[in-house]
């Protein structure tokens, strides 16, 4: 494919994280946390962040408040080489923002803001900087309301006849639309990256090849399921299936994980690689997240992101 950028379209976030998070404090009274941190955050900050990492040339598109935690999320893509051209900003809604609490295992839990993703149309993208793109990331389905939707399928399919490779990955649709809003997209998408638990609330179904399967079913070309310690499933339209199982590493915290999972598996495309490897990248670029805090976390070079491959064990499911 053509080496243009990744553009990762989607929600752009301010996170402030705590841990550890043993419990949530009764009314009127405080728990004491080890680590709080403010950090840039959302889908689409968290995958281009990433890729940029891992040297692949990436830009967001997305919508931003005109407030502080704005500037501090642009401040933070700018001076980490993150294109900023598509990002646009609103006076009508604040900075989406949230509070993660991480438990003492890594998991996580959220309190969100919409905020300005919610504000965020096909008015506010510019198409020829998106048709110039080598992959469009579609980083944060399902909570972009402005979008989500025809909007969106319509986006899709235009994207999609400039021969443009479209992945998507999803956020949780606290309002439980979930497939009433998609599926209008989902023929449009070449790589679908959704974790095992957003899929199953698509699809209905629980075992893991089930659910893959009524997702190509609807029409993706592939289907990527993150599944946690389980590692992933990946299945193509071909009829071809991995399962690659995690590595095994000390999970501080897991935000970002699955967006780390993506920027894997996009730099893999960008860099025209096999299926198995470019599944392989994704993995190990996940894992590494996880090991310190942030959405960022441990992601490093391509390089040593090898390095760590080739020496880091699997666990055993």
């Amino acid at each position: 494919m053509a080496k243009g950028p990744v553009v990762c379209l989607g929600i752009m976030v301010a996170d402030l994280v705590g841990r550890p998070v043993a419990t949530v404090p009764p009314p009127g009274s405080l728990s004491l946390v080890d680590e709080m941190g403010l950090y840039q955050g959302g889908c689409a900050v968290n995958a281009a962040a990433a890729l940029v990492r891992l040297g692949v040339p990436a830009q967001v598109v997305g919508m931003l408040g005109d407030d502080l935690l704005g500037h501090f999320v642009r401040q933070a893509l700018t001076s980490r080489g993150i294109g900023v051209a598509g990002v646009r900003v609103t006076e009508e809604a604040g900075t989406s923002a949230t509070m993660v609490m991480v438990d003492p295992d890594g998991e996580r839990r959220f309190i969100h803001y919409i905020g300005a993703n919610g504000a965020l149309t096909l008015d506010d993208i510019d198409f020829e900087m998106m048709r110039s793109a080598a992959i469009v990331h579609i980083a944060g389905a399902l909570v972009m309301p402005g979008l989500d939707g025809p909007p969106m399928a319509q986006l899709l399919r235009r994207l999609q006849a400039a021969n443009v490779v479209v992945t998507m990955d999803t956020a949780w649709d606290a309002t439980g639309g979930w497939l009433d809003v998609l599926e209008p997209c989902l023929p449009h998408v070449d790589y679908f990256l959704p974790s095992l638990a957003e899929a199953r609330a698509l699809t209905g179904h629980s075992d893991p090849n089930a659910v893959a399967q009524a997702l190509l079913d609807l029409g993706v070309g592939t289907v990527a399921l993150t599944m946690g310690a389980a590692g992933c499933l990946v299945v193509a339209g071909s009829g071809d299936t991995l399962r690659q199982p995690a590595f095994a590493v000390d999970v501080v915290d897991a935000t970002g994980a699955g967006d780390a999972f993506a920027a894997g598996f996009l730099a893999g495309l960008w860099h025209d690689w096999p299926l198995e490897e470019t599944v392989r990248l994704a993995s190990a670029v996940g894992a590494l997240c996880v090991t310190e805090m942030g959405a960022e976390g441990g992601i490093t070079s391509l390089a040593e992101t090898q390095a760590f491959m080739e020496t880091t064990p699997r666990r055993h499911n």
